[in-house]
Parts: C-alpha cells; structure tokens; sequence
C-alpha cells in the first residue's frame, strides 16, 4: 500500500486517499494481486457539499427530476438547502420518523414514483430506503451523509426489516455518488458519532468470527477488507476523544474508516467482514424487541455488542485446551413458540444449517484441537482489548454496556441467547453455546 492513510495531511489526496485508489480500479488484491473492482465510482468526503449539490449530483447521475429524500432533522440540517441548490428539477420529499422497513420501502416508492432519481440527504435509515427502493424499480440514487453513524454509505447491502418482523441484509446497488460533508457530520447528533465508532468496532470482532468460520467450515475469507482499514483504524481510535469534542478532522478520519469498511464489504462481495456475531445480536433486538425497543441506533447497538463479542472471544481463546462441542439439534418447537409466524420459517432454516450430528461434532472436534495453539495465535493478533473498545466508545460520546444506551438487559440477555437462530454464519457465539458457557458468560459479564 503506497499511499500513509493515518491523517489527511499526510496523505495524498487528502481526505480521499486510498478512497480513490480503490474506486478506480488502481488498488490491488493483496489475496489476489488483481486490481479491485467496486461498483462506486464517485466518493467524495469533505466539506461545502450542500451548496454545490447540483454540480455535483449532474456530474454523476443525470436525470430531469428528482426526489431529495431525507426526514425533518436532515432537512434542517442539510437536504432543504440540497433541494434549493438542485433547483426546479428537484422536490424535497420530507418522510415522517422512517424506519427502514418493507412496508416504507413499497411507500418510498409509491410516493417518487414520479421522479427519475432520487437524492437521499441523510444516514442509515434514509440511505437504506433509498438504495433499497431504486434498486427495486431500476432508477439510480445517489447520498449526501449527514452523520458518521454507519459504513452503509459505500455499501451495495441494505438493512431491511421485512414485513415478518426479521431484519435482514438485502442486496440491493450502489450509489452514483457518495458526497460526506464533514463539517455537517460534526454538528449530528452525538450519540450518532459514537454509534459510527460502534460500528466500526465491530472490525476485530468479525474479523475472528469470520476467521474461525473459514478455518474450521470452509467459509470464503479475505484479508482486503482488513488492510484498507488498518491503518485509519488506529488513527480514529488515537483521536476517540476529539470524536467527543466534535473535531472536525477527528470525525473526518472516521467517515475515512466507515468509507474504506464499506469499500472492504464491496471489494469481497459479502457482508461477513464487518458483520458476524455482534451484529446478530443487534439484528435480533431490532427484529424482536417489538414495544421494549428504546429506539437505540444500529451502530450503538452494535458497538456494545462488540464489546460483549471480544470479552466472550477472549474467554475462548484463553483455554489452554481446544474447547469440545456438543451435538445439538434446534429446538423447533422452541422456535415456533418465541417468533412470530412469519419469522419461523427463516429462523430454523438458519438454525438447521449450523446443526451438528454426533459424527459432525467429533469431526469438529477432532479438527479443533489439531490447530487450537496456532488458532488461538492467529485469533489472537486480530483482537483489540475488550476495555479499550469500551474506553474509546465513551470518549467518543457512545456507550459500552446495554444500561449506558439504554437497553434493557433482560432484553440483552434474549438477544445473545437466541440470535443464533435467526442467521446461518457461525460465530464464537455459536461456539460458546455449543460448548456449554455461553449462559456462564451472560451471568459474569452482563
């Protein structure tokens, strides 16, 4: 990698070092040593976006009309003054507390369905709807991010809810152009800025979960995702408190990670990289919490989850011995009882693809304890210590316990018992209940 990518002002290109690189086609596949190809071809971070925004959009996706999406709160900050600059061509469509659901992706729709693009102004809800929506009916979208709450910008997935309650990873397609104004960014909201810093923190969590589901089941797994980030990730983590003070170059640096971690997801072509273990657990308490909710945010959800992954991972990995799984069968009665009717079906066919018979789990076992001492190494090195992700969560505005975002911890508890059931990736949170310590570990650490 020839570009420095710890700060702006050591990087050529500025805020978009290494960012251009991989959107044409000039960075290479360490795995591979292929040149990368990504379906985004306009990145932009920097500041003055909203002025400008005719330019800027006409240059990346023509069209004779379009929707500037956003809810009230990006409109004050950003979408209204969107809109004026695109002049005639463009309405401002103002949606009422969105959430990112089946039923307000079909609204979306019905309701710009006269409009050839659309503009979404704002962060993951509105992002989400948007790319979800045109990808639907084949129209293009591009964004301006309003908040460094979630890599979604440069991701071509969208978090959708469908109509039976279980959220999911959609494929959907990638934005025309990507505009994130950092000095907007500064002024959201702060539990946004630590839900941003969550999500990135995911990295190491996944990065074991994913590991290990390569090793021991064969799952495809690439090293791309992980060197773009690398170095932007220790930079954000050495400038944590300035993402509490709002710093404008603190929480450029960490748009720069969010954008290079969706990137990584985009390079390999699947969502594994930043999405194991921990966001199961997050994916679960929005799909079921149903009225005990307390309207907490993805990326707070998710860094909170990280930190219970990397305190359970670092369990695991300090046995000296290769820990042994039991055979287990879902309980499908089980099942059918916790979930609503919709959800049922998804959820045992998820839980079916990760059970074991007796001779599966010997197999398992037997393949554990052949490479558990390199294992564990290799895990090992990928970790970052469970009380510095919390300490750099709370520098940064955000929380590390379910209690400091709000989070009932019955509800909690729920989500890391039973959010195995409703995806099919195999994580140490598997493990742990395959081997018996998951509930141990929910009573000490929890």
């Amino acid at each position: 990698m020839s570009l420095p990518l710890t700060a702006r002002e050591s990087a050529t290109g500025g805020w978009n070092a290494l960012i251009e690189d991989v959107t044409t086609g000039r960075w290479q596949d360490p795995d591979t040593g292929a040149a990368v190809t990504v379906p985004f071809r306009c990145i932009e971070i920097g500041d003055g976006f909203a002025a400008g925004a005719r330019d800027l959009v006409e240059r990346v996706m023509r069209a004779g009309s379009y929707a500037v999406v956003c809810d009230a709160d990006t409109a004050e900050a950003m979408g209204a003054e969107v809109a004026r600059a695109m002049g005639a061509k463009a309405r401002l469509v103002v949606l009422d507390h969105p959430h990112a659901d089946a039923a307000q992706v079909r609204a979306l729709s019905d309701e710009t369905g006269d409009v050839e693009a659309l503009i979404a102004v704002g962060s993951g809800t509105i992002n989400d709807l948007c790319k979800y929506a045109t990808f639907r009916d084949g129209r293009a979208y591009s964004v301006f991010g309003t908040a460094p709450s979630m890599n979604g910008y440069t991701s071509s997935t969208a978090s959708i809810t469908l109509d039976s309650g279980l959220k999911t990873t959609q494929k959907a397609h990638a934005a025309r152009g990507v505009f994130i104004d950092i000095g907007v960014s500064a002024a959201a909201p702060q539990y946004l800025i630590g839900a941003g810093l969550g999500d990135s923190l995911c990295r190491p969590t996944a990065q074991v979960d994913w590991y290990f589901s390569h090793v021991m089941l064969g799952t495809r797994y690439a090293t791309a995702p992980y060197l773009l980030q690398e170095e932007d990730e220790a930079a954000v983590l050495a400038r944590s408190a300035g993402l509490g003070a709002r710093d404008h170059d603190a929480i450029g640096s960490l748009q720069r990670l969010l954008t290079l971690g969706g990137l990584g997801i985009a390079v390999v072509g699947m969502s594994h990289p930043g999405s194991m273990g921990e966001h199961q657990i997050s994916h679960w308490i929005d799909s079921f919490a149903g009225a005990r909710h307390p309207g907490t945010v993805h990326g707070q959800q998710v860094g909170v989850a990280s930190v219970t992954m990397a305190r359970l991972q670092a369990r695991i990995l300090a046995m000296e011995e290769a820990p042994r799984l039991r055979p287990w069968q879902p309980d499908e009665a089980a099942i059918r009882a916790r979930y609503p009717a919709a959800a049922v079906e998804d959820c045992l066919t998820a839980s079916r693809a990760k059970a074991m018979t007796a001779d599966q789990a010997e197999a398992f076992n037997a393949k554990l304890a052949a490479i558990w001492p390199e294992l564990r190494a290799t895990l090992g090195a990928m970790m970052l210590p469970p009380d510095e992700m919390a300490a750099h969560l709370r520098a940064a505005g955000g929380g590390a316990t379910p209690a400091e975002i709000g989070l009932d911890r019955d509800l909690y508890i729920e989500a890391l018992r039973h959010c195995r059931e409703m995806r099919d990736r195999y994580s140490l949170l598997d493990l742990a209940e395959d081997i018996g310590i998951l509930d141990d570990f929910i009573e000490e650490e929890v």
